[in-house]
């Protein structure tokens, strides 16, 4: 506080007063855009090239304007297939690519907005470098004007190439789906500027802030499988989504351009709500602040275990909610996907990859159980990560050196991060049977189908999190760059890799590839026991380099 009010002296004396909150923005935002020299361009690539990819793909599976016609109609009578993928509103190469990837592109554009403002600004505030940057000439709404111009440049550069790579199937339409993706961006960056206000630390800003993509992608789910697309007129609860808002922007099909202009002031509207709290409030504070706690520690507290628990459980709780309520619907929609099957082998091709079943409906729940799963490695790494920061924060040395050990001291927050998942796909799969069961009118038969294929996804959930353990072990420095970069690359795969046609070679390559497709497939012991080995040699390695290495100081 005294830092930010001796900048607001010295500006104010040098005679620029109208600009003094803002003094610094162009230094913060040079030193922003180097520390992300490698992450933004990485994100960008990814996202903006995955449009061009699926274009090419169309292009060999659907060959002649009958065929694309057959898909269109055969795709937005199925509200299973609308929930994935969304309403199919055209049938030109354009827009059949919107159609299969416009809804992810626009999800992942809010994942990397949100990761970009976070880290620039509570992240700062929250290690102490912020306070340390003002006691220079930065005024104090400096540090989130230069990170939300960072999240512009990169989903400015995101629109550019998505509209430069698909810019041949029609100049407007590649122009309303680059700025759909690009203005979601920069909505949730405005979300993230918005937690990062009202929250005391990094983890709970973020946590909210993913935790609005989330909703927002559950609201278009559930309004398009709700939706049967005749009238074009949309469903309410996709309206209510700003992800919504992109797919309703119609990209290469009589482009709605005003659903942009509601984008583009959701983002103005959170923007403007950030930069008042910003300044509201002093560095570090936030409008959420913690209570205090009480004088004495309870005995749930007196252990690491207990400590762990206590600063993980928020964590958990919320990922057991969200999962719950996703399966929930996930399962409403499953039943009666056979339908879209017909005489139609390309349709059935689609669905195979992505579900591996004989029927359809078994191939959609094992193709929503498998996302669930890939999902569930973001919370695993998480828990992992907790370590990581408790070590660098220098909250993990008083623990030390007292009689707690290393060990005893990672396997508190390890258990958490290995039984949580147990406990998420568990009411999971619970609530996707019951519903689905309940809608088949099978409720005995299929609630323990699904159920043992929502836990069938645990081995591979488990090795990633024995990768992060791996890292924070021997290769410490390189624990959460190299650990995300990990979990990006398996949720990617999981995510669009069938939906993209992605070699079988390279979805090899993440853990959810070796694992049967259930419910549906034979099951055979050996995949899971070559994960879990996997799991444990790798887990073990991790915490012998934690008991030889040095602790950050």
């Amino acid at each position: 506080m005294t830092a930010v009010a001796d900048t607001d002296t010295r500006v104010a004396a040098s005679g620029r007063t109208g600009s003094r909150d803002l003094a610094g923005t162009r230094t913060l935002l040079r030193l922003a855009l180097r520390r992300d020299r490698v992450m933004i361009p990485v994100w960008v690539l990814v996202i903006g090239l995955t449009g061009n990819s699926t274009l090419s793909r169309l292009k060999t599976t659907y060959e002649t304007a009958a065929d694309r016609a057959k898909v269109v109609s055969d795709m937005n009578g199925n509200g299973s297939m609308r929930s994935m993928l969304g309403v199919a509103f055209g049938d030109s190469y354009g827009a059949l690519t919107a159609w299969r990837v416009g809804v992810f592109l626009a999800a992942f554009a809010g994942i990397m907005s949100l990761l970009l403002v976070i880290r620039h600004t509570r992240e700062e505030e929250e290690s102490g470098r912020q306070e340390a940057l003002s006691a220079g000439m930065v005024g104090r709404r400096a540090g989130l004007t230069s990170a939300l111009l960072t999240v512009a440049i990169a989903n400015a550069a995101l629109t550019l190439l998505i509209m430069a790579t698909l810019a041949g199937q029609g100049g407007k339409g590649a122009f309303a789906l680059g700025l759909g993706v690009g203005l979601t961006g920069m909505a949730f960056g405005g979300v993230a500027a918005l937690t990062a206000q009202i929250t005391e630390n990094t983890r709970l800003a973020r946590g909210l802030a993913a935790g609005a993509v989330g909703v927002a992608y559950m609201l278009r789910l559930i309004g398009d499988a709700a939706d049967d697309a005749s009238d074009g007129s949309g469903n309410v609860l996709v309206w209510l989504s700003p992800i919504g808002w992109a797919e309703y922007a119609r990209p290469f099909a009589n482009e709605r351009w005003w659903a942009l202009l509601l984008l583009a002031a959701f983002t103005a509207v959170t923007f403007g709500l950030a930069y008042t709290l910003a300044g509201r409030r002093d560095i570090g504070a936030s409008f959420l602040a913690s209570r205090p706690g009480p004088p004495a520690a309870g005995s749930s507290l007196q252990g690491a275990y207990g400590l762990a628990w206590r600063l993980q459980r928020g964590t958990l709780l919320a990922w057991v909610i969200g999962i719950a309520l996703s399966a929930a619907g996930l399962g409403g929609v499953a039943n009666g996907a056979d339908d879209i099957i017909g005489d139609s082998e390309k349709n059935r091709d689609i669905i195979e990859r992505m579900g591996g079943a004989q029927n359809l409906s078994d191939a959609f729940l094992a193709a929503m159980v498998a996302v669930i799963g890939v999902v569930l490695t973001i919370y695993a790494a998480s828990a992992v990560l907790r370590l990581r920061t408790e070590e660098t924060e220098q909250r993990a040395e008083p623990l030390l050196a007292n009689a707690v050990g290393r060990l005893r001291w990672a396997a508190s927050h390890l258990v958490i991060a290995y039984l949580g998942p147990v406990l998420v796909l568990a009411v999971g799969g619970l609530a996707m049977g019951l519903v689905y069961g309940a809608a088949a009118d099978d409720l005995g038969g299929q609630l323990p189908r699904v159920l043992g294929a929502s836990l069938a996804q645990l081995p591979a959930v488990w090795v990633v999190t024995s990768v992060l353990v791996f890292l924070f072990g021997l290769l410490p420095s390189y624990t959460i760059p190299v650990g995300w970069g990990v979990v990006g690359a398996v949720v990617a795969l999981g995510w669009l890799g069938p939906a993209l046609e992605v070699p079988q070679g390279v979805l090899d390559l993440s853990p959810f590839g070796h694992l049967p497709n259930l419910p549906g497939e034979s099951v055979s012991a050996t995949p899971f026991v070559v994960l879990l080995l996997l799991s444990a040699v790798l887990t073990a390695a991790g915490l012998w380099g934690l008991r030889r290495r040095d602790m950050t100081s």
